[in-house]
């Protein structure tokens, strides 16, 4: 998503002079189109992600639209009491972008995987938080949304070649996009990982079974009608997240289950361990942590089983 991303701006900026480009020393061999057509609206503030975002409350307040980039672990912790405290609190079009959700970064070890920054970032009622699944649905995403009051949270791939089957690059701010249609269960994903719940559902297919397949993209505010409509239908749901199991999707579809007593299962698919130091290809610790496709046919397997025999 990050060729997409920079693309999508540079084309926002030239029709709005207010857009603002500011890295924490980050995105070499990606930001260079921004900065070489807009060498004035584009800063390097160093390795300094708490100043980065104070000088992009300040150039908010003063009626300009900053986009900070960083890798989401840098983009979100590290700041994250400045996030809270200038953008939040003032309700300010700062715009943090996390490049690299979940285990894009895999390799690069713990402290670089983004697990979660949904989670810290969806529990401020002032921050809007949008998780792509893809490439053509960021572009759409930034399009709809980047001129929106208040901060905004982006959960971006680092993946530029990545697809979900189905999606079509559809985004509606507050709503849930169906990608497959199945009466057996319910998978909802969120962000990149999407791809892999399509291709669980279409593998168990051949097992007999039909899955649909939710993408949201939008964690807050919230798409409680969209989901309401979905979890009243079925009796099982699996949550999907390259993120931990606590605050992001499957937090927010148990909330919603909760809150409306549905009688709806939910099996939350996601991190559930403190990060060992194993490091790896991103396929290589979705495999670890039973978010490939191949671990969730087994969870889904499981789940009707476990339905079934109740």
């Amino acid at each position: 998503m990050r060729q997409a991303f920079i693309k999508t701006i540079v084309d926002l900026a030239a029709a709005d002079d207010r857009l603002i480009l500011l890295t924490g020393d980050l995105g070499f061999m990606a930001l260079e189109p921004f900065a070489e057509r807009f060498p004035d609206r584009f800063f390097n503030v160093g390795v300094a992600e708490q100043n980065m975002v104070g000088v992009a409350t300040g150039l908010a307040e003063a009626g300009f639209i900053p986009f900070v980039y960083s890798i989401v672990t840098f983009a979100t912790l590290r700041p994250y009491e400045f996030i809270r405290n200038g953008p939040i609190l003032h309700q300010l079009p700062v715009r943090i972008v996390g490049m690299g959700g979940g285990y894009d970064y895999g390799s690069a070890g713990p402290t670089h995987h983004g697990l979660e920054d949904v989670g810290v970032m969806r529990i401020q009622p002032g921050m809007t938080v949008i998780a792509p699944a893809d490439p053509e649905q960021t572009v759409n995403a930034l399009q709809q949304t980047y001129a929106l009051p208040g901060p905004i949270y982006y959960r971006l791939s680092k993946n530029d070649k990545l697809r979900v089957p189905g999606l079509n690059g559809r985004f509606a701010l507050n709503r849930v996009e169906v990608v497959r249609e199945g009466s057996d269960m319910l998978i909802v994903a969120m962000g990149a990982v999407a791809s892999e719940a399509v291709a669980a559902a279409d593998a168990l297919v051949a097992q007999g079974i039909n899955c649909s397949v939710a993408v949201v993209a939008t964690l807050n505010p919230v798409p409680v009608d969209d989901l309401l409509t979905l979890l009243k239908t079925y009796s099982s749901v699996l949550t999907v997240e390259a993120h931990y199991i606590v605050g992001g999707i499957g937090s927010l579809v148990s909330e919603i289950v909760a809150e409306h007593g549905l009688r709806c299962r939910v099996v939350r698919c996601g991190v559930r361990e403190t990060p060992s130091g194993i490091t790896g290809s991103t396929n290589y610790l979705y495999d670890e942590h039973g978010i490939s496709a191949a671990g969730l046919v087994e969870k889904v397997m499981q789940s009707l089983q476990v339905r079934v025999s109740a």
